[in-house]
Order: C-alpha cells, then sequence, then structure tokens
C-alpha cells in the first residue's frame, strides 16, 4: 500500500508517523519551500485524546522526547479588570500544554517530505503538482489546512464560514514579571468589550537541548505567555492602553515575528461526496475556532483513527469507517469551538458563508 499525504502540518505527519510505524509506504508533499518558510502558531493544549494520538503513531524511542518538550498547566482560572482586581475564578484544571512548532518538527522526523509541492488536482489516485510532476498512490489524503486544494476538488461546495470574528494571537518571551501574570491554569483580562487571554508555555526541558539528546533537530524555542485579543484591535498597543502596567508591557514586548491578526473561519464537515480512495483530515474537513483546544486533538485523532483503519481493513472500507466516524466527531468540535467563542463574545454576529 502506498499513502500520499497532501500537507506537512500536525496532522498529516501524525498520520506519516503512524503510517511509517506500522510498515506502510507513505510520502508527505507541503506547498510550502521548507520547514521554516512560514510561522506555524503558538501553543496548544494537548487533551488526553491528542496525546494518545501522539504515542500511538509516534516511534517509541521519542516518546520520552515528546513528554520533554511538553509543559504542565495547572492550577485556577481568573478573570481580572484592566486594573488586575479580580472579578470571578473558575474552577482549577490541569493539562499539558505544547507548542505547535516545536511538535511539527518532531514530528518530521524521520518523515520524507517533499517541499515545494503545490498540490493542483488528482485523477484517480494520481496526485499531481505546480511542477508537473505527479505520484500514484493507493490513497490520497487531503491534510492541507483550512484552505484545503484537496477538498477544493473533492466537495468543491464545502467552504470555510465565517465567524465574523478576528483576533490578534502574540508571544511575549517570559519572565517573572509577566509569569505573575499567569499564576495558574490561565489569566483573562477586560474592559467588558475587549478580552485579553494568557497561557504560559513553559517548557519541561529546553526543546533544542533535549532534541539534541534524541538526535532530534529542534527549534531554539524559550519559554513564552501566548496572549490573545478579542476582538482584533487595530492596534493591539492601544487597545490596552489605560490598563495595568504589566499588562501593557506584556502586550509591549511581544515578538512582532511571532504575533498576527487572525480571521476566524470554520468548515462544518458534510458528506458530499462517495467514500473512495481521496479523503480528508484535520482542518482540510473540520476546521474549528480556536476557542475549545480542539482543533489539534481532533486532527491527531483523524490521524490515529485512520492509520489504525487502514492496518486493519481494506483501502475502500478503511475510508468509509473512518469518514463515517469523523465526520460526526468533527461536526461535534466544530460546534464546540463556536460555542466556546460565543462565551467569550456573545454579541458577536453568527457564521456568514
Amino acid at each position: 500500500m502506498r499513502v500520499a499525504v497532501i500537507g506537512a502540518g500536525l496532522g498529516g505527519l501524525c498520520l506519516a508517523q503512524g503510517l511509517r510505524k506500522a510498515g506502510i509506504d507513505v510520502e508527505v508533499f507541503e506547498r510550502d519551500p521548507g520547514v521554516r518558510a512560514r510561522f506555524q502558531g503558538y501553543r496548544i493544549g494537548l487533551a488526553d485524546v491528542g496525546r494518545e494520538a501522539l504515542l500511538a503513531c509516534l516511534p517509541d524511542r521519542l516518546h520520552p522526547l515528546l513528554d520533554a518538550v511538553t509543559g504542565d498547566l495547572h492550577g485556577r482560572r481568573v478573570f481580572h479588570d484592566t486594573q488586575l482586581r479580580q472579578l470571578r475564578e473558575l474552577e482549577p484544571m490541569t493539562a499539558i500544554a505544547v507548542d505547535r512548532h516545536v511538535l511539527r518538527h518532531l514530528l518530521l522526523d524521520g518523515i520524507d517530505v517533499r517541499f515545494g509541492k503545490r498540490f493542483t488536482g488528482y485523477r484517480g489516485t494520481r496526485a499531481e503538482f505546480a511542477d508537473g510532476t505527479h505520484v500514484d498512490a493507493d490513497l490520497i489524503v487531503g491534510a492541507d489546512g483550512i484552505t484545503s486544494a484537496v477538498r477544493a476538488q473533492l466537495a468543491p461546495d464545502l467552504r470555510p464560514s465565517d465567524t465574523g470574528v478576528r483576533c490578534v494571537v502574540g508571544r511575549t518571551t517570559l519572565t517573572p514579571e509577566f509569569e505573575s501574570l499567569v499564576p495558574g491554569f490561565g489569566t483573562g483580562v477586560s474592559d467588558g468589550e475587549v478580552q485579553l487571554m494568557l497561557g504560559l508555555m513553559r517548557f519541561r526541558r529546553p526543546p533544542r537541548e533535549a532534541g539534541l539528546e534524541f538526535g532530534v533537530e529542534l527549534p531554539d524555542t524559550p519559554d513564552y505567555v501566548r496572549w490573545v485579543l478579542l476582538p482584533a484591535p487595530d492596534v493591539p498597543v492601544k487597545a490596552v492602553e489605560g490598563w495595568h502596567p504589566r499588562v501593557r508591557a506584556l502586550v509591549e514586548a511581544a515578538d512582532p515575528a511571532h504575533s498576527a491578526a487572525l480571521s476566524i473561519r470554520v468548515v462544518r464537515p458534510e458528506r458530499r461526496w462517495a467514500p473512495g480512495r481521496v479523503t480528508l483530515l484535520g482542518d482540510a474537513i473540520h476546521a474549528t475556532s480556536p476557542s475549545g483546544g480542539n482543533g489539534a486533538n481532533t486532527a491527531l485523532y483523524d490521524a490515529r483513527l485512520l492509520r489504525d483503519l487502514l492496518v486493519e481493513k481494506a483501502v475502500p472500507e478503511a475510508v468509509e469507517e473512518y469518514e463515517t466516524q469523523m465526520l460526526a466527531y468533527g461536526a461535534q468540535a466544530v460546534e464546540h469551538s463556536v460555542a466556546v467563542l460565543d462565551q467569550f463574545l456573545p454579541e458577536r454576529a453568527g457564521p456568514r458563508s
């Protein structure tokens, strides 16, 4: 069996690792010219389902490295006004955090990724690329994100919906001063209109140092505070004028290379094609809002489920069973993420096509 994975994001790479572990021939094709071509995101919460998928798909020798480059989240969730006066406190929580960029590098280890390959379409199970090359496979998996070129051919009328919300996401290197803003699981600061959400990414070990021990090249990423401003102001620093000095300092100290304004869009999965030898995974079929923390976890679970079914069944039966399950839980993940977004911005407009 030969599988062609279009897209070298977390879901596609997790699938590739799982297939390789099972002895299945797999190649990954990525349109970016290289692994560092663009910024690949921030800290994400790693739920049990996501961590278990990674452990199932990664080689056993990399399990300790995965643990080394994650971080523990635990404690209270506290909400403050703009002068850091506490408004309310929610029940303590525990979770695991991982940096998306670091995790992607870990998942690249040992995988044959063809960079600079922009997918243009498929004929049967032949994947074609903009440079005139092609590859024949028994299965094509579109793991190419919310603007998926594979989905555009497989289900052309299934398009992203705009939630009408924009946010600014930033990263500020951790200092003792900034760490004091997030004493527990997470912190929220609000003036009643603008919400600032803070969370820590504190690695158990420095990623580059830990990677060298396992012969894996990982980025030299420092501990940091990830912050999100909702809705997105034109100038983040101006949005927090008059706020507590420590809050202003955090936003002012953000790394410009790792800060971005994002339009929040979702893809609601629907069955609009007959099961066959082309399928979709992750954001390509069920893109969620960042709220709720289930986008990456759902993509990782997709990868594990599809790998397991391909090991157990013939390709057509495996794909049909995978899509039946994935479309159901993927829809739940999207709706949950939108509901959580509504909790932060109850006055927002509903999704638009």
